[in-house]
């Protein structure tokens, strides 16, 4: 998990996380904050293990942590927050030692893990799954104003 403590220290990644944070000051929906990160990837591995993927836990970390990072430029100005995530992702994967394979694995979840489709790769899969999966929706206070809130699947704790 050397990559991934890399990603955790990366002062560009914190300084993402630090405008969503802000940006989400008075949010009454489900944050994206470091815990909702650490969530999906812990469900997501998970997943990984339930499913027999046989995926590297880096990878699946990795995608995790990157995969809201755009999200305050989606507060900004409407921008397509998987996509503003997977481009903003690719510099701090470099300099956290990732191969270009990897980084390509990796931005290709990201890109698809809003809508899940064409979930091609099993880590499509996995963060798809476990973004929406992490939530605990059942004990959320705002329930009723949420979207979520309108489809079953949330409303039942898996992992």
């Amino acid at each position: 998990m050397i990559r991934v403590n890399k990603i955790l220290n990366h002062k560009v990644f914190n300084e993402y996380l630090e405008r969503i944070n802000k940006a989400e000051e008075n949010r009454l929906f489900c944050l994206h904050n470091i815990g909702h990160l650490l969530d999906v990837a812990r469900v997501g591995y998970i997943i990984s293990l339930e499913k027999g993927f046989n995926l590297d836990k880096e990878m699946i970390y990795a995608a995790s942590l990157l995969h809201d990072i755009g999200r305050w430029k989606q507060y900004l100005d409407g921008s397509d927050h998987a996509l503003v995530s997977a481009r903003l992702a690719v510099d701090i994967l470099k300099e956290c030692d990732f191969n270009d394979q990897e980084i390509d694995g990796i931005i290709e979840s990201i890109k698809k893990h809003r809508k899940g489709k064409d979930l091609i790769t099993n880590l499509d899969f996995v963060l798809y799954h476990g973004d929406k999966k992490s939530r605990l929706c059942l004990k959320c206070n705002s329930i009723n104003e949420c979207l979520k809130g309108e489809k079953e699947d949330y409303l039942k704790l898996e992992y």
